[in-house]
């Protein structure tokens, strides 16, 4: 009987669809049973597993394969457009020059947007080490716990869980040779972003806010946080500060007018921009296709684009 063997790349490929498999189900079993046995305990006994690992001391950072500079975009507070700015800013940074690599890591566990506004759906492939490979668009590598479950199912975790489901996104993942990695933190100043500020070097932290005095509370309480942890705060965005009427072209302050120099001003730190909040912004974002690289001469692009220069300039005085 004859016997065939698959061109090596077809079995490659199978080889990688399994494993990814079972990649996959690793992570949706460690959500069931960690979340079964997380509701278990009762308060107390959760409460004393923080306190014995919080007893171990800080960890020693460990840097990240590949990765030469980690740039985290946080906000305290959600809903303030830190997801659209983290993407704006890798294609504003990957545009400078086209000799450096740039990576994005969707830390939002619970609510995954970089799927979408990259475009991004496929499932990543695991190369000879079993490592993902990230999806790439718009030249940027992307990797998020969105292209690992369904998006309609709930994540539903406990601290502990969603810190081990991040490390295994940055340590499990192939990113080699990324000169910059911009991680798009979850909202919050909570274990996620201590853990994450403490595990690995991080070249430093913009922190994106609107001006009304709300966002402007919770935004001091981010800086505050990485003044704890040691990690160097590159500056501040100011987010939607102005509103452009997209019929008459009519700007007018609708959050408030420039609290966050206010803010900056009396932390010692720079304002970095001020991005209005305007329609193709939006739009772009939604449909997957963000400004930067969909009307890459607009003025709303080439604001992020003078931000991502001033990041690049800092990271690299720094280093």
């Amino acid at each position: 009987m004859a016997t065939y063997t698959l061109p090596c790349v077809f079995s490659r490929q199978i080889i990688n669809k399994h494993r990814l498999r079972a990649v996959r189900a690793a992570f949706r079993t460690f959500s069931l049973c960690s979340s079964h046995n997380a509701n278990k305990m009762s308060a107390a006994e959760f409460d004393e597993l923080r306190r014995q690992r919080m007893a171990r001391g800080l960890p020693k950072k460990k840097p990240i394969d590949g990765i030469k500079h980690v740039i985290v975009v946080s906000s305290a507070k959600g809903g303030v457009g830190k997801s659209t700015t983290a993407v704006n800013l890798a294609l504003g940074l990957a545009a400078l020059d086209k000799d450096k690599t740039v990576g994005i890591l969707d830390a939002d566990i619970f609510g995954p947007s970089i799927p979408k506004m990259m475009n991004l759906e496929a499932e990543p492939e695991l190369n000879h080490a079993n490592m993902m490979i990230p999806l790439k668009n718009f030249g940027i590598k992307c990797m998020s716990m969105g292209f690992l479950v369904d998006e309609k199912s709930p994540i539903v975790w406990r601290g502990p869980m969603v810190i081990s489901a991040i490390d295994k996104l940055l340590r499990q993942v192939s990113w080699s040779n990324t000169d910059y990695l911009i991680v798009d933190m979850p909202p919050g100043t909570g274990d996620t972003q201590l853990s994450l500020t403490q595990n690995i070097p991080i070249a430093g932290a913009v922190i994106v806010t609107t001006p009304q005095d709300i966002a402007l509370m919770d935004a001091r309480r981010g800086v505050e946080m990485f003044a704890k942890v040691s990690v160097p705060i590159l500056g501040i965005i100011q987010n939607m500060s102005i509103h452009i009427c997209s019929k008459c072209g009519h700007a007018e302050h609708i959050f408030g007018k420039d609290g966050a120099q206010r803010m900056a001003t009396e932390l010692g730190i720079e304002i970095l921009g001020d991005i209005p909040l305007h329609i193709d912004i939006r739009e772009k974002s939604d449909s997957g296709a963000p400004i930067v690289v969909s009307k890459p001469d607009s003025p709303q692009a080439n604001i992020y684009k003078d931000i991502a220069a001033k990041l690049a300039q800092k990271v690299s005085e720094a280093n």
